[in-house]
């Protein structure tokens, strides 16, 4: 009897949380959080993703707590009422953030997630390939400059970029920076608009980029993030990329022999001017089946509001949403990148490149809206729009084998089989979309044209 009663007197009586997330720097947070927060012990699940979300949720088994999801999918669970909303715990918050993430955790004004991080698109180029190829890059201000730039890059065998059709993010982040609004969702998120090919923004970005894979100009056969994409980056054969700001981690980290090498601008835009779209970033929720939403709101503010959690993910390779972090002059002066040894790294020559990224988040336009069934549009972006890819990677092979047949290099034998008739992005865009109405009916929404 005395035996148990020290065991019982011995029981953890701390708050338990789980926090599903895969930011490189949450094990760190979580040890500082619990140091500063002795009532509270935390359970990190790195290995979470959307399917393991949603099976869990519809399960009622093993839901976390606080959730880290992109800004692309938050509306996906606002809309489906899986998100506490955060509203009167936030108030003053929009101060704090960027607008363009701030505007990306809220649905009809209500907010369901604080910004964590953000991906403000910029350009990112090897300044020693665009050199050779007699193009200063710093001078790529249009559509148009970058196309020419991909010609003459084009003449010594190198890529301006790479884009194998695989990943919608692109694709959407492009239609943003165009202006583009294909997506719209009522109030109560019952009712869904897709207009992708009426949207002036997506058709102006298709046809450019239908003329750049046309030409030639952009290496079709190549997965960002693939083994031969890397190796690509890595040996100047891709000049360039259109990334988020969370880049220059992952290229120190993936092509660390170029470091030096590199640099980076403003997005390009149709014409010229000055504004830009995310790509990438994400933010903290706490889904309504937590029984502890307080201490969930005590770890998310820590994580992504107090100076020392937000500190800890830059520190870690993170891009900041939060303006004053952006404006600090020991971020705007950095000129090194830290690797995972913990090493500073001159990854972009000296480049003052925070400057340059903090300009970029300044010029993301709000207003763009994602489907609140996202997590699935970007699936099947790939088997749709990512069939144009496909054909013109054949259609290129087919076209390059026949030089070389006509030229006498090759026997006629050689020659691949011709792809067929034609798929456009167009095309590809008009499929997409049709996939995008039929499902979001299936789902329940009333859809809109």
């Amino acid at each position: 009897m005395t035996i148990a009663v020290a065991a019982c007197g011995n029981a953890d009586s701390r708050t338990v949380l789980t926090v599903w997330s895969w930011e490189p720097s949450m094990k760190t947070l979580i040890e500082n959080f619990e140091h500063e927060n002795p009532d509270i012990v935390i359970k990190q699940v790195s290995t979470a993703s959307y399917d393991k979300l949603n099976s869990a949720i519809q399960d009622g088994y093993n839901t976390p707590d606080v959730v880290q999801l992109e800004y692309y999918a938050l509306p996906q669970y606002a809309v489906s009422g899986q998100l506490v909303d955060l509203t009167d715990r936030t108030a003053g918050y929009d101060d704090v953030f960027t607008p363009g993430t701030w505007a990306s955790v809220q649905l009809d004004g209500d907010v369901y997630g604080v910004p964590m991080d953000s991906g403000p698109m910029a350009f990112f180029y090897n300044k020693d390939v665009f050199e050779q190829a007699g193009v200063d890059p710093t001078t790529i201000k249009t559509w148009a400059d970058y196309y020419n730039a991909a010609k003459k890059l084009k003449q010594i065998g190198v890529y301006i970029t790479a884009d194998s059709g695989s990943d919608a993010s692109f694709y959407e982040s492009m239609i943003w920076l165009a202006g583009g609004r294909p997506f719209s969702t009522s109030h109560d998120g019952k009712e869904v608009s897709i207009n992708l090919n009426k949207d002036e923004g997506t058709m102006t970005f298709t046809e450019f980029w239908q003329k750049m894979i046309d030409e030639g100009l952009v290496d079709t056969t190549l997965t960002t993030w693939s083994d031969g994409w890397k190796e690509a980056v890595g040996n100047g054969e891709i000049a360039s990329l259109f990334a988020g700001a969370w880049m220059p981690s992952l290229l120190l980290a993936d092509v660390p022999a170029s470091a030096g090498l590199w640099r980076v601008g403003q997005m390009p835009t149709e014409n010229g001017e000055a504004t830009n779209a995310e790509n990438g970033g994400s933010a903290l929720g706490i889904l309504t089946t937590s029984r502890v939403p307080d201490a969930a709101f005590r770890f998310i503010r820590y994580v992504c509001k107090s100076q020392e959690g937000i500190n800890t993910r830059v520190d870690g390779g993170a891009f900041p949403a939060d303006i004053q972090t952006l404006e600090s002059s020991d971020f705007l002066n950095r000129t090194t990148v830290t690797d995972e040894r913990g090493v500073a790294v001159n990854f972009f020559g000296g480049q003052k490149y925070n400057e340059v990224l903090a300009e970029a988040a300044k010029r993301v336009s709000t207003g763009y809206q994602y489907l609140p069934f996202e997590v699935y549009a970007r699936t099947d972006f790939k088997s749709t729009v990512g069939k144009a890819y496909t054909w013109a990677t054949a259609e290129n092979k087919y076209r390059d084998a026949l030089k070389l047949v006509e030229n006498g290099i090759k026997p006629e034998s050689s020659l691949p089989s011709e792809p067929g008739e034609e798929v456009t992005l167009k095309a590809g865009i008009a499929e997409w979309q049709a996939n995008l109405k039929e499902y979001g009916a299936n789902q329940g929404f009333t859809i809109e044209d």
